[in-house]
């Protein structure tokens, strides 16, 4: 498997990924507010969930929140955040969960880092029931986050909701980031 610069992290870096200024960065109760707009939602699932930054938003939402992670040292950090939560190690283009297991499902900046784009929202799409919702840096140089060819167009990124017969998408740009919300209806395209 191909492996990419956010499969590496080393767990002393975990205060690192929850340092105020970073979390203000991500906007993350903005986020979390947005991905929950006019979705009556009660289980979601945190894929990439790193040190739980989004999957602990959301659990303080009142969602019952999974996640999964590639790295165990990972989700060692996580279950300190998230420790009544499933938690489980799993790649983006083979979650370990059953079909329309969660309301939504959440991927924060991971898509970029997928082998199979469309797998991995193919995925995404099989286990939701509601909506895919896909936090990503923006396409434009910026003073932090992944170099340009790491970066997904608003172009690429509808071609591949389309390959994975998603819902329309609604697109919501952010201070630093961009945020993706899609229709998880099985039928969306029909």
């Amino acid at each position: 498997m191909k492996q990419h610069p956010g499969h590496g992290h080393r767990f002393d870096q975990i205060e690192r990924l929850r340092l105020p200024e970073r979390v203000e960065r991500l906007q993350v109760h903005r986020v979390v507010d947005y991905v929950l707009s006019g979705c009556e939602a009660k289980s979601l699932l945190d894929v990439g969930t790193g040190s739980a930054l989004f999957g602990e938003a959301f659990h303080q939402k009142g969602l019952t929140v999974a996640g999964i992670d590639v790295n165990p040292q990972m989700l060692e950090a996580a279950r300190h955040y998230l420790p009544e939560s499933e938690l489980k190690q799993g790649v983006v283009e083979a979650i370990p969960f059953p079909d329309n297991a969660f309301d939504i499902v959440f991927m924060g900046l991971i898509l970029h880092e997928a082998d199979d784009l469309v797998k991995a929202l193919q995925e995404a799409r099989r286990v939701a029931r509601l909506r895919v919702a896909v936090l990503e840096w923006p396409y434009r140089l910026t003073d932090f986050g992944p170099g340009m060819e790491e970066r997904l167009s608003p172009e690429e990124m509808d071609s591949v909701r389309k390959a994975s017969d998603l819902g329309e998408i609604t697109t919501i740009p952010l201070e630093n980031l961009v945020l993706y919300l899609m229709d998880a209806n099985k039928h969306a395209n029909l």
